[in-house]
C-alpha cells in the first residue's frame, strides 16, 4: 500500500504538467513529465510506468499516434493510458485508452480517475 506508483505524463504545456504532477503526487504517484512525444515514448519504453497520461495536441507528434504506439508496444501495452484533452470525448472514443481526463481538470477529477482505474495508491484525496 505504501508503494509509490510511477506515472509518465506527456504534456507540452508546462503549467498543466506541473498541475498533473501535483494532483497525481497527492494520489501516490511519482511523475516523470515530458514536453514532447519523442521524449515521453522513449522514457515509457525504457522503464514502463504504472500509468501513462498523454495530451492529444503535442508539438512533435499527434497524441493519438502516441497512444496507438504505446498501446501496441509489448513494453507498454499493459500500462493504463489516459488521454488528457480539451477535445470532446466523442472525438476520442476510438483510442485504446483506459480513461479520458478532460481539460480543465481539478484535484477531485484526478482522484476520481485514480479510483476508476483502481490503481493502488498510498493516499487518495478528493473524498
Amino acid at each position: 500500500m505504501g508503494d509509490v506508483l510511477r506515472a509518465v505524463v506527456i504534456e507540452d504545456e508546462e503549467d498543466l504538467l506541473d498541475l498533473l504532477r501535483q494532483h497525481l503526487g497527492r494520489n501516490g504517484c511519482a511523475v516523470s513529465g515530458y514536453g514532447t512525444a519523442e521524449e515521453g515514448v522513449a522514457a515509457a519504453r525504457a522503464n514502463p510506468p504504472d500509468l501513462i497520461v498523454v495530451d492529444v495536441m503535442l508539438p512533435d507528434l499527434d497524441g493519438r499516434e502516441v497512444i496507438r504506439r504505446l498501446s501496441k508496444d509489448p513494453r507498454t501495452g499493459h500500462c493504463p493510458i489516459v488521454v488528457c484533452s480539451v477535445l470532446d470525448a466523442d472525438d476520442l472514443n476510438d483510442l485504446p485508452t483506459a480513461a479520458i481526463l478532460a481539460k480543465p481538470f481539478g484535484k477531485a477529477d484526478v482522484a476520481e480517475l485514480m479510483r476508476r482505474l483502481a490503481l493502488p495508491r498510498a493516499e487518495v484525496e478528493g473524498n
